[in-house]
């Protein structure tokens, strides 16, 4: 999921190297699609929850800056504006829209509301939801 495909998803945002990339959602909590190993307009996304965690396997530490083991809300918005300004290139991560954006998805994504997200939280988030 740079650490863009590190951040490219099997589900919602933006980093290079072999990563998660999705495209993005414009509703937080509701990622359009999981996306591959790879990075870029060429990653195919990715459409299991299996699939998602494995990518989320392959990039967790990479967004996980303190070795935790789980995502704050400042790693999970570098992961998740990663995957969107992959898949949405005029996506600007810096903007006040993309803090409003990042904090409804860590609020969607961190179920147990323990000011973090794991990686069984990430997985969940980031697969793709079947209509239904």
């Amino acid at each position: 999921m740079q650490d863009q495909a590190a951040a490219a998803q099997a589900a919602p945002a933006t980093q290079p190297a072999q990563g998660v990339a999705q495209e993005a959602s414009p509703v937080p909590g509701q990622p359009a699609a999981a996306a591959s190993a790879a990075t870029g307009p060429a990653a195919t996304p990715a459409a299991t929850q299996e699939q998602v965690a494995q990518a989320v396997g392959r990039d967790f530490g990479s967004y996980d800056k303190n070795g935790d083991g789980k995502l704050d809300a400042t790693e999970f918005a570098a992961w998740m504006g990663a995957l969107r300004k992959a898949a949405e290139p005029s996506f600007q991560p810096g903007s006040a829209e993309a803090a409003a954006w990042a904090n409804q998805a860590f609020a969607s994504a961190d179920t147990d509301r323990n000011a973090s997200v794991n990686r069984q939280e990430l997985t969940v988030f980031l697969t793709p939801k079947q209509p239904g």
